[in-house]
């Protein structure tokens, strides 16, 4: 048995912030964003849109493409690091919004790499036997934590949301191959937003040394992304006896285009194998992969039989991957 991805579902909010818009409040320009990270706009979310607001429609499309009721899902798993609040969980707020009363429901926190950890927890459940619906989102809304005066985090984020919903498929040969996920604990401080936690409780110190947002080492959180992306689609491809040559799309976090591009041409892949949406969306964290995975699948890049292989890095540090057969 395999747990098979049977519908995906995305959601990016209205507004759209340009680079030309954030000229005009800090000393940047299109050109030095555009070649320093490869995002030319970010979507950010309305003030009465939170986090399960974009949850619930990423998750409303993916099971409207299944053809499956929101009754009929037995858990919901949210990977995000902006929850609507500390608790309850995002996860639970989802449940109320699309009506499910009997679901188990939880939220991981694995920042960038949280659909990746989330999807793989899910497999876990349907390949168990105990769950015959898992609905997966990643969702984030990195515009309530980011220092918008700070031009070399700012630029990088934005707003948005996605979906897929497992179920068990008796096909060995598609769904969910192998998911492999990792962290090192060493590395938190490259990127990571303090205050605010139980280490440093909300307070005007925390407001005033912006201690609530990201806080990131450029150049090392650079060298340790391309790093460990390479180590785990090597580490992917090995345990399925797989070559680069047979997959048919690389979906990367959307986290930098310079890093993608590592990546890239480390494994000595084509650009043209690799799914990248980052100049219209930025970096949605949880929710890059699974938007760029639904827009894909919507405009037929990703059909039946296609062999996907999802790779991430985040805050933690965390990193993983996931093989797909289509």
């Amino acid at each position: 048995m395999r747990a098979k991805i049977i519908g995906t579902g995305s959601y990016v909010p209205s507004s759209i912030v340009t680079n030309h818009d954030l000229e005009q409040t800090l000393d940047t320009s299109d050109k030095w964003i555009v070649e320093r990270t490869g995002v030319k706009e970010r979507r950010i979310a309305a003030k009465d849109e939170a986090t399960s607001d974009l949850a619930v429609q990423a998750a409303q499309r993916a099971l409207a493409s299944a053809g499956i009721s929101p009754c009929d899902v037995d858990m919901v798993i949210v990977g995000t690091t902006t929850p609507d609040m500390v608790f309850p969980s995002t996860a639970c707020l989802v449940l109320q919004k699309l009506g499910i009363t009997q679901s188990a429901a939880f939220d991981i926190a694995a920042a960038c790499s949280g659909f990746l950890y989330a999807l793989s927890v899910g497999e876990q459940y349907i390949l168990s036997g105990k769950y015959k619906k898992v609905l997966v989102i990643g969702a984030d809304l990195m515009s309530r934590i980011v220092d918008w005066t700070d031009r070399s985090t700012c630029v990088l984020f934005g707003d948005g949301a996605g979906a897929v919903l497992l179920a068990p498929s008796s096909d060995k040969t598609h769904g969910i191959l192998s998911t492999h996920i990792h962290a090192d604990g060493s590395l938190w401080n490259l990127i990571a937003v303090s205050g605010g936690g139980s280490a440093n409780p909300p307070s005007e110190r925390v407001l005033t040394d912006k201690l609530n947002t990201v806080k990131m080492k450029g150049g090392e959180t650079f060298k340790a992304a391309v790093r460990t992306l390479e180590e785990v689609a090597r580490e992917t491809l090995c345990a399925n006896g797989v070559a680069l040559s047979d997959i048919t799309y690389i979906v990367p976090h959307q986290a930098n285009i310079r890093i993608i591009k590592a990546v890239a041409e480390r494994l000595d892949i084509d650009m043209d194998k690799v799914v990248i949406n980052l100049s219209r969306y930025g970096n949605t964290s949880a929710a890059s992969i699974p938007l760029a995975l639904d827009e894909a699948v919507r405009d037929g890049r990703i059909k039946e039989s296609s062999l996907i292989l999802l790779l991430a890095f985040g805050s933690g540090l965390t990193w993983g991957s996931a093989l797909i057969k289509f």
